[in-house]
């Protein structure tokens, strides 16, 4: 499974856009483009989904449970 991290990157690079660019157009800041692809663990939600929504995916909480299904 891929990182987040990674996929953010490697989505951003297909689309071919800087991450101010893709920043302003997922309307979140530069450094929380940043931090995403840097791997950092403290995270806002709403702005990492504001993020994937670029790509048609949101980040949800998922019972451990379902993992073991």
């Amino acid at each position: 499974m891929k990182q987040l991290s990674e996929f953010v990157k490697d989505r951003r690079k297909e689309v071919n856009l800087t991450q101010e660019e893709f920043a302003e157009r997922a309307g979140v800041a530069l450094t929380v483009v940043r931090k995403i692809e840097q791997g950092k663990t403290n995270l806002n939600m709403d702005r990492v989904n504001l993020v994937l929504q670029m790509f048609g995916h949101e980040l949800a909480p998922v019972n451990s449970k379902d993992l073991n299904k």
